[in-house]
C-alpha cells in the first residue's frame, strides 16, 4: 500500500483511538493518554517499516505531526456533543 494512504488510513482512525484510550486512560494524565494515542497511531501504520524504507525521513518530526493531529482531533472532539457533559 502506498504510504500516504497508509497515513491518511491511520488519521482516519484518530477520534475513535482518542476515544478508546479516554475510556481506557482516563485517571492518567492528559499527555500519558497522549503518548499511548501517538504510539497505537505509530504501531497501525507500522511507523519502523516507513522509517526503514525511507518514506519517512525524521521519525521525530513525523510523531510531532502526528502529536499535533491528536491535539487537535481532542480539540474538536472536547467542543462537539462527544464531550462529556
Amino acid at each position: 500500500m502506498d504510504f500516504l494512504q497508509k497515513l491518511l488510513q491511520g488519521i482516519s482512525f484518530v477520534p475513535a483511538i482518542v476515544n478508546s484510550i479516554e475510556s481506557l486512560f482516563g485517571s492518567q494524565s492528559g499527555q500519558q493518554k497522549k503518548d499511548s494515542v501517538v504510539s497505537f497511531v505509530a504501531t497501525a501504520l507500522q511507523l519502523t517499516e516507513a522509517v526503514a524504507n525511507r518514506e519517512i525521513v525524521d521519525e521525530v518530526k513525523f510523531r510531532e505531526g502526528l502529536s499535533k493531529l491528536v491535539d487537535g482531533t481532542v480539540e474538536c472532539l472536547n467542543a462537539s456533543s462527544w464531550a462529556p457533559k
